[in-house]
Formats: C-alpha cells, sequence, structure tokens
C-alpha cells in the first residue's frame, strides 16, 4: 500500500491545494462539440456553467475547462476558436464559485487568457513541449501545472516507467527553466495517450513507481477505451463504474488528483479509498507505540 505524501499545490490568485489526506476531484468540462464522450453536451457558456457548478454541488474541487477535444483523430481548432469558447466560461465560473478554475490548453496565448479571466491552473497535455512558452505564463502568472506524458508523435521507450521519466524530465527542464517552482507541479502519467489497453493496465499496476519522480499524481483514466476493452462496455458513458474502480485503485497506488467526467461515482470511490489509507495510516501508528 502506498501512502500519498503530504504536499501544497501552489496555484494562481494566491491559492493553494492540500494534497495528502484526501484525494481530490477535477471535473472536466469539456465546451466542444467533439469530444469523446460528452461532445456537445455543454457546448455553449450558459450549459458549461450549468454543469461545472453541479459538479461542485457533487463534490468536485477544480473545473477543467477544455475548448478542444484531445481524442485520437480529432480536428485541431484555431486559437481563437478555442479561447471563444472557454474564455466566457472561465469569466463567469470566476464570479459564481470558489471552486478552483483550470485551463485544459497547450496553447500560450489561451493560457495567458484564461489566467487573466480567472484561471488557477494550466493543463497541458503536451507537457510543455508543443509551445513552451506556455511554461513562462506559468510562472508569469503563478499558475499550477499539470504536465502531461503523451507517446503521441515520437519514439517510445520499451519500459512504460522509463519513458514516463524520459517525457516528463524533459518537461521538467522546460518548466524549471521559465522559473514554475516545483511546488506548483502536478504530473500526470497520460492514460489513453498513445497507449494501449495492456499500456493503461501496466501504467496502472506500476503506478507506484512513479512517486520516485517526487511530485503529486494526477490520474485520468475516466471512460478512457482501455476501460471499454476490460468491461466490455462499448459507449464511453457508460464505463463510470470502471472509471470509480480505477479511481479506488490509483489513490491506493498515491494518486492525489483525479480528472473525471461523472463526479458523483468517483467522489464515493474515493471516500472509500481514503477511509481504507485513513485506517492503514492508524494502524501504522499504533504499531509504533
Amino acid at each position: 500500500m502506498t501512502f500519498p505524501r503530504n504536499s501544497r499545490w501552489l496555484l494562481a490568485g494566491s491559492r493553494s491545494l492540500e494534497l495528502g489526506a484526501t484525494g481530490h476531484l477535477m471535473a472536466i468540462i469539456n465546451v466542444t462539440p467533439d469530444s469523446f464522450s460528452d461532445g456537445g453536451r455543454h457546448a455553449t457558456v450558459e450549459s458549461a456553467v450549468a454543469q461545472a457548478l453541479a459538479c461542485v454541488e457533487e463534490g468536485a474541487v477544480i473545473l477543467d475547462i477544455g475548448g478542444e477535444s484531445t481524442r485520437p483523430g480529432a480536428a485541431e481548432v484555431t486559437a481563437a476558436e478555442e479561447q471563444d469558447r472557454v474564455l466566457p466560461v472561465i469569466e463567469r465560473l470566476a464570479g459564481e464559485t470558489d471552486a478552483l478554475i483550470s485551463i485544459d490548453t497547450y496553447r500560450a496565448e489561451t493560457a495567458r487568457l484564461a489566467m487573466a479571466a480567472g484561471a488557477h491552473i494550466i493543463n497541458d497535455v503536451h507537457g510543455l513541449q508543443r509551445e513552451p512558452e506556455i511554461a513562462t505564463v506559468a510562472a508569469r502568472t503563478g499558475a499550477g501545472v499539470c504536465i502531461m506524458h503523451t507517446g503521441r508523435g515520437r519514439e517510445k521507450q520499451a519500459d512504460h516507467i522509463e519513458d514516463q521519466r524520459l517525457f516528463l524530465d524533459r518537461s521538467l527542464e522546460i518548466a524549471r527553466a521559465a522559473g514554475i517552482p516545483d511546488e506548483a507541479i502536478v504530473l500526470d502519467p497520460g492514460f489513453g495517450f498513445a497507449k494501449d489497453r495492456d499500456d493503461d493496465l501496466v501504467l496502472m499496476a506500476r503506478f507506484s513507481e512513479l512517486h520516485q519522480l517526487g511530485f503529486p499524481l494526477l490520474a485520468g483514466t475516466s471512460r478512457k477505451r482501455f476501460i471499454g476493452g476490460v468491461t466490455g462496455r462499448e459507449k464511453p458513458d457508460e464505463r463510470d463504474v470502471g472509471t470509480a474502480a480505477t479511481t479506488a485503485i490509483l489513490r491506493m497506488a498515491g494518486a492525489a488528483i483525479f480528472r473525471v467526467h461523472n463526479v458523483a461515482p468517483n467522489r464515493d470511490a474515493l471516500k472509500i479509498a481514503d477511509a481504507v489509507l485513513a485506517a492503514a495510516n492508524q494502524a501504522a501508528r499504533n504499531e509504533d507505540i
């Protein structure tokens, strides 16, 4: 059993999030017509804001706002299209909730505008490597940063953990060169990004090894294809039970943050995992007495 380490994640706006004692949920708010799971359901400002606020009521502490689908084969949108989708949503949420707001983007300019609109976190699925200038935006604004591993567009190492280390070490070099403090960084192993079913399962099985990197970890398994492959659930929105199972497993392996579509079942899964971890911690303390 892996005991999550206690730490404080530094975020923009003089905000922070305590990590360790309990897991935290990051709700996915796709302001897009073509996301793999819920494309089009929250494509308007009103529906996206309503969905985000509902997620807060269910237990999400972070709202991750995205304006471009990252599913395989999705068409890229222009920076202007992305900004037109996400900025009004962020502005509204910044005025209507105290929940933390994350911008899901790899574009430096979108990140800069999102931070000005009230975001606290930059979540980059390209690990700061597609537009390295985004790291400078993060450093100047004090943003918390989610650095995600991806295997897309490059040759991968045969060993899963070695490939994580190779890619993320490069991302951390970019972050540190820009002046992002380590306390502002969370790492995401990028489930499903140029990874097949077996890759994702091995990554889950070896997840605790990622603590060697020395940073809090975010898990984004929600409704991913490998869950459908294991459970036989073909439709993404039928994979919430499977997702909750991965949430509990990865919490026990030390993940701190969980990026999910459906907050409620994952909230319950986290409560069970956190209760078991608390009992284990108490048992360990009793043995030391």
